[in-house]
């Protein structure tokens, strides 16, 4: 749209909000700068003219913009004078006040030729940040430089990879395509990121199973793991630990759920009642477990170290299985049937469910019905629940790990009751 374009009503609306948000930043800038009692251009009277400037120059010729672009550069031309004239003595340089004023100019011209919402986000996210100075400095201290590498790797995975694969499939092998695939890579390291995130960083104190929950949308198997040594140490049972090893198996049937969901809407649908019921069922074991306790824990004990998700590395690896689980399937069910299908199902739930779900949500099995998916994604949880009350015997000892094995294995039993129910009712 252009100025030219707009009726005289909607003219009137647009400056209108040029000014309000103006009068808004400048608020902020003056409550941020001239409190300290500095002498800096800007505030909450030039910021509205400087919006009014920007927009009466963008309408006096629309189609270049010249006029408004000379505006521009006598206004930067103006703030390097002031710069270079302010004594060196009384000088606090921050490029947030030329970046304040410059913005204050194109206001105007972002609310004549943009949606409104564009120029009330610009100016938010203008006060935002200029409010949370101190708050954004003390990230320094708080956020490790591992952190930031961290995040670069998540929009490597997100912002360079994902883009480039290409979106056909390239083989007869497997029907899924290199871009499905690493959609999937990044959908589980999303999700995993995300959890990894709220572990190392909330707050602890008074979390009871917080931390076991985090873990179980993170990965159940390694809360599991992590847990059982835990159980271990203390040479005894511990109804707080059991209570979190089950809670983190409860959210992995809805961390299933939301992988699910992602790709495929309707299986999620008709996958959902096994699953939410699945995890109330495991929500409630837990829940028991952690009132069995003689002297309620604060829940630090609880808390867990996660790994990093986003080593690519990891997510080439992770890239690699869910190929090859999508290859054997397409041959399982070629060579075995929907029965092979079920089987298969079982035997890749003891290593790692994720694979085998993706490849399902994506379309990697054909010629079967939604029913026999549901069921063959509920056996192989129930499969990698067995596998997890294995490591909770291994890593904390019969007598110490028995309740949450045997919680587990009957968690197991009830996904496959609900898995024959699923195949049953075709």
């Amino acid at each position: 749209m252009t100025t030219l374009s707009l009726s005289p009503y909607e003219l009137a609306l647009r400056l209108g909000l040029a000014i309000g948000l103006a009068l808004f930043l400048g608020l902020t800038f003056e409550e941020i700068y001239k409190s300290e009692g500095r002498s800096v251009p800007g505030g909450i009277r030039s910021f509205p003219m400087l919006a009014m400037a920007g927009a009466m120059l963008t309408l006096i010729e629309p189609a270049y913009a010249v006029a408004f672009i000379a505006g521009l550069s006598v206004l930067a031309l103006w703030l390097y004078a002031f710069a270079r004239s302010t004594p060196r003595s009384t000088q606090n340089a921050s490029i947030m006040i030329p970046a304040s004023n410059l913005l204050a100019y194109i206001i105007g011209p972002i609310a004549l030729t943009q949606p409104h919402w564009v120029a009330v986000a610009v100016t938010v996210a203008a006060v935002l940040l200029l409010t949370a100075r101190d708050r954004l400095h003390r990230l320094i201290g708080v956020v490790p430089r591992e952190e930031l590498l961290t995040a670069g790797k998540f929009l490597i995975l997100i912002g360079i990879v994902l883009p480039l694969v290409p979106r056909q499939q390239v083989a007869t092998l497997t029907p899924l395509t290199p871009y499905g695939v690493w959609l999937a890579v990044v959908a589980v390291c999303s999700l995993s990121y995300v959890s990894y995130l709220l572990q190392r960083y909330l707050p602890r104190r008074d979390v009871a199973l917080l931390p076991a929950i985090l873990g179980g949308t993170y990965s159940s198997t390694a809360t599991t793991v992590v847990l059982s040594k835990r159980l271990h140490e203390s040479g005894q049972p511990r109804p707080d630990i059991s209570a979190g090893i089950v809670v983190a198996t409860a959210m992995m049937y809805l961390r299933i759920g939301i992988v699910v969901a992602i790709f495929n809407s309707r299986l999620a649908l008709l996958l959902a009642p096994g699953l939410i019921s699945l995890a109330v069922i495991g929500g409630a074991l837990a829940a028991y477990e952690w009132s069995r306790q003689t002297k309620r824990a604060r829940g630090s004990h609880l808390a867990l170290a996660p790994g990093n998700p986003l080593q690519i590395q990891a997510a080439v690896v992770f890239a690699l299985l869910l190929v090859v689980v999508s290859i054997v399937t397409v041959w399982v069910r070629t060579t075995f049937g929907t029965t092979g299908i079920l089987e298969l199902s079982a035997v890749v739930g003891v290593t790692d469910v994720d694979p085998f779900v993706l490849n399902i949500a994506q379309g990697g099995i054909t010629g079967v019905e939604p029913a026999v998916l549901c069921a063959a994604v509920l056996i192989a949880a129930s499969s990698n629940n067995v596998a997890k009350a294995a490591y909770a015997a291994a890593f904390g000892g019969r007598t110490a790990a028995h309740r949450p094995a045997m919680l587990l294995l009957l968690l197991a039993l009830l996904g496959g009751v609900v898995a024959a129910i699923y195949a049953t009712a075709i």
